[in-house]
């Protein structure tokens, strides 16, 4: 039982790492999204829920990125700068989808904002799983 375990993990092994990896992540942005929406920014205000967004945004990239690199994909590239420019340009299209996604769940369907969190956060992780493996820490 444990070597088919162990086989499943080892065939696997890039997208379960996404997984834990991507959940810790997640855990990161929703501690920073709600500690800033208790206390210091307004949800119901349209500019305060994006800069809610951005400081999310901010702690999560910062956080996936050494993850990420180190963990998920085992980048082996000496230019950490050049790569991480890359990954965070990569992010900034999902940030984009982010913004999008809960403005228009909250501000213009009435939709709660945790709800809008949940349903963005699972299409930002797809996507930013996509980008990363095949734009941002490509195989040679």
């Amino acid at each position: 039982m444990i070597n088919k375990i162990k086989e499943i993990y080892l065939k696997y092994e890039e997208l379960w790492n996404y997984l834990v990896v991507g959940g810790l992540t997640t855990l990161v942005s929703i501690v920073v999204y709600v500690l800033a929406t208790a206390t210091v920014l307004d949800v119901n205000n349209p500019l305060e829920l994006q800069a809610a967004n951005i400081i999310e945004w901010i702690a999560g990239v910062l956080f996936a990125y050494f993850t990420n690199r180190r963990f998920v994909f085992k980048s082996k590239n000496d230019n950490r700068i050049k790569e991480f420019v890359s990954f965070s340009s990569s992010r900034v299209l999902t940030l984009l989808m982010d913004m999008v996604i809960k403005g228009v769940m909250v501000n213009i369907m009435g939709i709660h904002h945790y709800i809008a969190l949940a349903t963005s956060m699972v299409a930002v992780t797809i996507s930013n799983y996509f980008l990363s493996k095949f734009l941002v820490f490509k195989k040679k």
